[in-house]
């Protein structure tokens, strides 16, 4: 088979987590094809993260919960649009990292000539792939990194690091330090960061427990608190001014950007499972996860320097157990995951 792509479309299409445990991925991708242009078609919350990874040339965004779950007629126009703009683009690879029945569809009409699809049983239509060899089934056992590699496996890209990273930009470090300066806090003191929210009401820990354990970072080690709130939180910021402490700095205003520069300097990052907990691990911040779902392996941060506490809902999670934890974070810097990944 003749081939050299110079024209490459990857559809990768997760939430803001499932996109930053894509890089290794994706950056594997820019290393073994780097006279090419590669375009990444993304949502918008994971397009910042395509950007400031820097591993793509383009970023094509796509609404796919509105064309698959909007008012149809509409749902049927738009799509229509995005296959003109796809073809117009003359793409002539196309990577399905996610592979659903509608990526899959997007990914033949686009007319290219090559066509890699991951292979997931009862969710994609990987048949309308025609490259050769093909990846393995996807396995749901494994890590999501290792899913996202093994659609790759094809291209026999050797060795690859599995640890997604992120840069921080000067710019985004002077804004936050601005930000931080008006709380009278400093990036040269040991700071812990909380992460209250989580895409759906099983994943969060109870208000409550966050609260004391602010409180006992403040009280026991004389540590600042920052809080971090993404949109989906922010009508909670009054509730959480009752609960924490008047030192207790809330941030709720940040880019993506911003949020991977502030997230970067901390001690510990202790959060649920949602997309914050993988920028701050991709920035090289110590993570402390909180998790629901003890079988659930495959999101977890990959790194030594992480932990993750585990029960059958997060409610089991006591603030006794989240703060011993948290502290071995903060005295041992050699801290590994209580899963291995």
């Amino acid at each position: 088979m003749n081939f050299d792509p110079r024209n490459i479309l990857v559809i990768d299409f997760g939430q803001l987590g499932d996109v930053v445990l894509s890089l290794p991925a994706l950056r594997a991708i820019r290393a073994r094809f780097r006279q090419a242009r590669i375009t990444v078609a993304v949502g918008k919350s994971g397009k910042t993260v395509i950007e400031l990874a820097g591993c793509a040339d383009a970023v094509l965004i796509v609404d796919r919960v509105g064309l698959r779950d909007g008012f149809a007629p509409l749902s049927v126009v738009r799509i229509a649009q995005l296959v003109r703009e796809v073809r117009r683009r003359k793409f002539d690879f196309v990577i399905d990292l996610h592979s659903l029945s509608e990526t899959n569809l997007l990914g033949y009409l686009s007319r290219a000539r090559w066509r890699l699809y991951a292979s997931r049983p009862n969710r994609s239509l990987d048949f309308l792939s025609n490259f050769r060899p093909r990846p393995p089934v996807e396995d749901q056992r494994r890590h999501a990194v290792d899913r996202y590699l093994d659609v790759l496996r094809p291209l026999d890209l050797g060795e690859v690091s599995r640890v997604a990273r992120l840069p921080v930009r000067d710019e985004d470090r002077r804004a936050v330090e601005q930000l931080l300066k008006k709380e009278k806090v400093s990036f040269d003191l040991p700071l812990v960061g909380l992460f209250p929210g989580a895409g759906h009401p099983s994943r969060r820990w109870p208000l409550e427990r966050f609260a004391e354990l602010a409180a006992r970072f403040e009280r026991n080690d004389g540590l600042r608190v920052l809080v971090f709130l993404g949109p989906e939180e922010r009508p909670l910021l009054g509730e959480m001014r009752a609960l924490f402490s008047r030192t207790t700095v809330f941030l709720n205003h940040l880019t993506i950007p911003q949020l991977a520069a502030a997230l970067a300097p901390l001690a510990a990052f202790v959060s649920n499972d949602t997309g914050p907990l993988h920028i701050a691990a991709a920035v090289g911040a110590p993570v402390v996860m909180l998790l629901g779902h003890p079988t659930n392996k495959a999101f977890v941060p990959v790194g030594e320097r992480h932990r993750v506490i585990h029960s059958h809902t997060i409610t089991e999670i006591t603030v006794d157990e989240s703060y011993a934890v948290a502290r071995s974070v903060l005295t041992d810097e050699r801290a590994t995951s209580l899963f291995a990944v």
